[in-house]
């Protein structure tokens, strides 16, 4: 198990050097904007990847877990309190996108391809013989562990808008979401008391890698899963050119 957490964390850094990720601070703001609002098509896409997954899910301790999860996203029955989609435009607001700008925007083809190769990366784990944990450990890495990357990077861009010199932390979405799905503790070492959506699924992948194997399908998937990742970032990279900042 240490081996897949060293693999695993190899994934991160990799990831966390993206040049765009690396580069957020550098983009023009028009740019930042731009990247803003091809990310939200991908954080639309979050719920029905979790209920495809959940369709093809038999672990019955995986599905809670997720089940959980996904409930989360929409946190009142009532229809009094908004949705965590919802609070990622409220956040969006606040950092000068304006509803205009919303209605405008169009997913490009390199977004759409980000979202079709996830939900299809999904449908392929559920075909193996291994799919709960094909599909947990995709669950996992590419719909919370990655994410707390991105947002780690993006919330450097967007403190001094959203936490100013106050002190008063205003964003809804994007930093709840970055402490939230966070990596926070090793594989070897995560409880049913881990408070973050990734080690309360690390619990079941740990459990299903201790009872029946399965390392090079949790490898395949987390290298599959940074792919996915990695190509939709590619698309702003001529936006750090404009600005002089890719790195070489």
């Amino acid at each position: 198990m240490r081996d897949l957490d060293a693999f695993e964390d190899a994934l991160i850094e990799r990831f966390r050097q993206h040049p765009v990720l690396a580069g957020t601070g550098r983009l023009a703001e028009a740019d930042f904007a731009a990247l803003l609002l091809q990310r939200r098509f991908v954080s639309l896409a979050f719920t029905p990847s979790y209920d495809l997954a959940i369709d093809l899910l038999s672990d019955e301790a995986g599905l809670r877990i997720a089940r959980a999860i996904l409930r989360e996203e929409y946190p009142d029955g009532r229809g009094h309190t908004r949705s965590h989609r919802e609070d990622m435009k409220e956040d969006l607001l606040h950092l000068g996108i304006s509803r205009e700008e919303l209605v405008a925007s169009r997913p490009t083809g390199a977004t759409r391809r980000a979202i079709d190769e996830a939900f299809a990366l999904i449908a392929d784990a559920g075909g193996h013989e291994d799919a709960d944990l094909r599909l947990l450990t995709f669950l996992r890495f590419w719909g919370e562990v990655l994410v707390s990357v991105e947002y780690e990077h993006l919330w450097k861009r967007m403190e001094p808008v959203l936490a100013g010199e106050d002190g008063r932390n205003r964003s809804r979405f994007y930093y709840p979401h970055y402490v939230h799905d966070a990596k926070a503790h090793p594989l070897t070492a995560v409880s049913l008391l881990s408070a973050t959506h990734s080690d309360r699924l690390a619990t079941r992948i740990s459990d299903l890698l201790a009872r029946r194997g399965g390392a090079e399908a949790f490898r395949e998937t987390e290298e599959r899963a940074l792919h996915l990742k990695a190509a939709f970032y590619d698309q702003f990279l001529p936006a750090l050119d404009r600005v002089g900042a890719r790195q070489p």
